[in-house]
């Protein structure tokens, strides 16, 4: 029998893998990429008599997948937070699907395992932009303010370093950054001992004093669009850089565009938590859009659809 894990590669993901792993230390293929590398269960072969583990894809996403992996006898179990559509009633399929805007795929792994490693489902609450949870999670749990912070910067860190049109673009393959975080259950012990973290924060740093510089090429009254530079820093501050204007402009719609190499953009949208649209409702209006409701994107938007893309972000999000 053969254990796989299918699971973003972002803080999300891999703190969601991080808690599973140390309940069941068992050997397992992992399988995973940038973080818009989602449908990753078309990678994935099993049959009879594997389990294949799916953490942070959404399954409306990974639906084909999903159903070859079940017609050929392997049981599925899913953890996830986006839309999911409809899910399959099929006896090796195990559901853990959330989508309220207040949990993250590890809040939901935390659940399933009683909060036996809850440390790094609030690090992933931190990196996937839920400070509040995050931080109720934290106090109850009795960390101080230090240790709050300190798992606050390792969330972001883990989450920075998914963003990428490549693997080449990151900084540690999360897969490899899987197995440096395996032997430790507490992060913050992964914090102190680990190379690393340092590296991580490092590239962070350096990364975002770039992208902080940049303007945006339209702004609205409840809306910004910013285009990045077609850089692999920039590819990498995507994700954290519309997080931190949407906390600096709580009002605000925002959408972060970043070239790409064949063409096109990726884009990145967050939007307030009182808006009438959702970030995902809204990206899924293009071909290759997804998301949850507060935080979505667009894997592809080609060139000639930025114009309407734009128009049509600040007609609906300045009405919403």
């Amino acid at each position: 029998m053969s254990v796989i894990y299918a699971f973003n590669g972002d803080a999300d993901g891999l703190c969601a893998l991080q808690q599973l792993r140390l309940a069941d230390p068992q050997e397992a293929q992992l399988i995973t990429g940038v973080k818009r590398d989602i449908k990753l269960l078309e990678r994935v072969q099993a049959g009879v008599g594997d389990e294949v583990i799916a953490l942070d894809i959404s399954l409306d996403t990974n639906r084909a997948g999903l159903t070859r992996l079940l017609d050929n006898g392997a049981r599925v179990r899913y953890f996830d937070h986006h839309f999911a559509g409809e899910q399959p009633d099929h006896e090796r399929f195990t559901s853990h699907i959330d989508t309220a805007g207040d949990v993250c795929t590890s809040i939901l792994v935390d659940r399933h395992l009683e909060g036996t490693y809850r440390a790094w489902a609030i690090t992933a609450a931190f990196g996937d932009s839920l400070p509040k949870v995050a931080n109720a999670m934290a106090i109850t749990a009795g960390f101080d303010a230090s240790a709050r912070a300190t798992l606050k910067k390792l969330g972001i860190y883990l989450n920075y370093n998914a963003y990428g049109e490549s693997i080449e673009d990151l900084h540690f393959d999360p897969a490899l950054l899987a197995q440096e975080m395996r032997p430790y259950s507490d992060p913050l012990d992964f914090v102190h001992n680990s190379k690393a973290f340092a590296a991580l924060s490092a590239g962070y740093e350096a990364d975002m004093e770039q992208a902080r510089q940049l303007q945006p090429v339209r702004q609205g009254p409840t809306t910004s669009i910013v285009m990045l530079p077609d850089a692999a820093w920039a590819r990498r501050a995507i994700g954290v850089l519309a997080n931190e204007l949407m906390l600096a402009q709580p009002g605000h719609a925002i959408a972060i565009l970043s070239p790409k190499s064949k063409g096109g953009f990726t884009v990145s949208v967050r939007v307030p938590a009182n808006s009438n649209l959702g970030a995902d409702e809204f990206c899924r209006e293009f071909p290759t859009g997804g998301g949850r409701r507060g935080a979505a994107g667009i894997n592809d938007l080609p060139h000639v659809e930025f114009d309407r893309f734009a128009d049509l972000f600040q007609t609906r999000f300045t009405a919403s």
